[in-house]
This record gives structure tokens, C-alpha cells and sequence, in this order.
């Protein structure tokens, strides 16, 4: 009867402790111009401190320009969602093959702005396909230009968001203003993408273009071609990061992609100012 019970106590210890496991997501920074290895560990850190979450942030090594090595994409094996924020980058096949492992395993991923063309190799390279990624992993365009004509609207714009109105019940954009203003210059990913079955969530009107400008969605959700959840944003210039209203999007954008409810109670502003650097090299 005692030993019994001991089993019993200690089944129901490690049921309790596999409840409590709080979900792991990694981020995987290296993005040349938007400062995301600065503003990322900003939104880890929030998620860590108010929401619950375990993060790991990645980092371009030994800076944000070294496009070929992301240290610690080992621990992409244990996450339960990776958020991506790159810029052409020329990784080495081995570690492609540990995002390749990630992507393969179906679980979530997000993916910020320049993500639509994380990678750059030559056209003769044997990991071109990566090129791609934006459209495989994402929903986006398969990179900058090209076919898609995926470009933007001149570095003197801005952008005007608001909420689609067939979108406004999702549970992500719960307590997300209806309309805000984002640094980010517009990007371009219409007609074509996002991909089919996609749905857009906000959409973007160019201000001061240097072209013209039609209305593009700037962040959508959607089922990728690995059968993965996925939350995609083209917005991203590190004063985005400063409006509430985007602050709110991530957090519950994160929340749905673990499958979990999208808090009631709002934390408060997370305090956030992190300059435009632009491309230093």
C-alpha cells in the first residue's frame, strides 16, 4: 500500500511537472540593416518576465553583417516555435539542415520583414532553393524581385496599418488598435502572395511613396507547404517596435501559434527604443 502510493505521488509530480514545462521559442536573428538582434531580446525578454515562456535568442556571429554562421541552431530540436528575422544570409549546409529539421517537423514559425529573402546565394549554388524560403516557410514572396516583383515603396515613406475588417475577431488582433502608423516603407507581395489559402490580417497604405503605390496586407497567418502554423509580418524597422499596437500583435500572434488563448489582461507597454541603423557595414 506505501509503495502504492509512492508511485501515485510521484506519477502525479511528474505529470504536474510536464504541465508546467513552459514552451521554448527561439529566435534567430542576423538581418544587416532593421537592428532585429536588438529589438528581438527586448520581445524575449517580455515573454519571459509577464507571459510564461522560455526564449533563446540567436545571433549573426560576430555581427549582425556575417552572413555565413548563426551559432546555436542546435536548439532549434527542442523549440516549440522559431521566429525568424534574417537577411540574406549564406548559411553552410549544416546549418541549413538544422532549420530544414525544424521546418520538417511541422511546428510553428514567424517570421518578420526581411525573412521574405532570409537567404542570397548564387544562382549556381548548391543551396539556391533556399532562396525560396520566404515562400516555403512563410507564405511570402520566394525572395526580393525576381518574378514575384517583390520591392517597396522608397525609403521616404511610412505606412498606414489597419485592421481587414473580415480579420477583426481573430483572436490575434484581440485589443490591437484598429489603426496605427509604422516606419517600415510598404512592401510589395501582391498579386501573387501571400500564397493561396492564406488570410490576411492587416493591411498597409503607403505614405509619401516614391512610386505608385497600391494597398498591400503587411501581416497574414496561414498553414505552409510543411503543414506548419505560420504568422507573417513585413513590418519590422525597429520604431515599429516602439507602437503599442504592434507590441500587441506579437504577443498574441505568439500565443495562437503555441496554441494557447491570447491573454485577457494586457501587460502594459514594453519599453522598446532601439534606433534605425540602416545598412553599417
Amino acid at each position: 500500500m506505501k509503495k502504492g502510493f509512492l508511485l501515485f505521488l510521484l506519477l502525479s509530480a511528474a505529470c504536474f511537472s510536464f504541465a508546467q514545462k513552459k514552451p521554448l521559442i527561439v529566435f534567430v536573428t542576423g538581418d544587416h540593416e532593421y537592428s532585429g538582434e536588438q529589438t528581438l531580446p527586448l520581445i524575449a525578454a517580455e515573454l519571459e518576465k509577464n507571459y510564461g515562456f522560455q526564449t533563446k535568442v540567436l545571433k549573426a556571429y560576430p555581427n549582425q553583417n556575417a552572413e555565413k554562421d548563426i551559432p546555436g541552431l542546435e536548439i532549434l530540436k527542442d523549440a516549440d516555435l522559431a521566429i525568424f528575422y534574417l537577411r540574406w544570409r549564406q548559411l553552410p549546409p549544416e546549418q541549413l539542415a538544422l532549420i530544414e529539421a525544424y521546418l520538417k517537423s511541422g511546428k510553428p514559425l514567424m517570421g518578420f520583414r526581411t525573412t521574405t529573402h532570409a537567404f542570397n546565394f548564387p544562382k549556381d549554388h548548391p543551396s539556391v532553393r533556399w532562396n525560396a524560403f520566404g515562400e516555403f516557410a512563410l507564405n511570402a514572396p520566394p525572395g526580393w524581385g525576381g518574378k514575384a516583383g517583390h520591392t517597396h515603396y522608397g525609403h521616404e515613406s511610412t505606412t498606414d496599418v489597419s485592421i481587414i475588417e473580415a480579420a477583426k475577431k481573430h483572436p490575434i488582433l484581440k485589443g490591437v488598435a484598429p489603426s496605427f502608423h509604422a516606419s517600415s516603407w510598404l512592401y510589395r507581395v501582391l498579386p501573387d502572395y501571400p500564397t493561396k489559402g492564406s488570410e490576411w490580417l492587416l493591411m498597409g497604405k503607403s505614405v509619401n511613396p516614391d512610386k505608385a503605390a497600391i494597398d498591400n496586407p503587411v501581416a497574414w497567418i496561414g498553414t505552409n507547404s510543411y503543414g506548419a502554423k505560420i504568422f507573417t509580418t513585413t513590418l519590422g524597422h525597429p520604431e515599429d517596435f516602439k507602437v503599442e499596437a504592434f507590441q500587441r500583435l506579437l504577443i498574441n500572434a505568439i500565443h495562437w501559434e503555441l496554441g494557447k488563448k491570447v491573454p485577457k489582461k494586457w501587460k502594459g507597454k514594453i519599453a522598446i527604443d532601439v534606433p534605425y541603423r540602416g545598412i553599417v557595414k
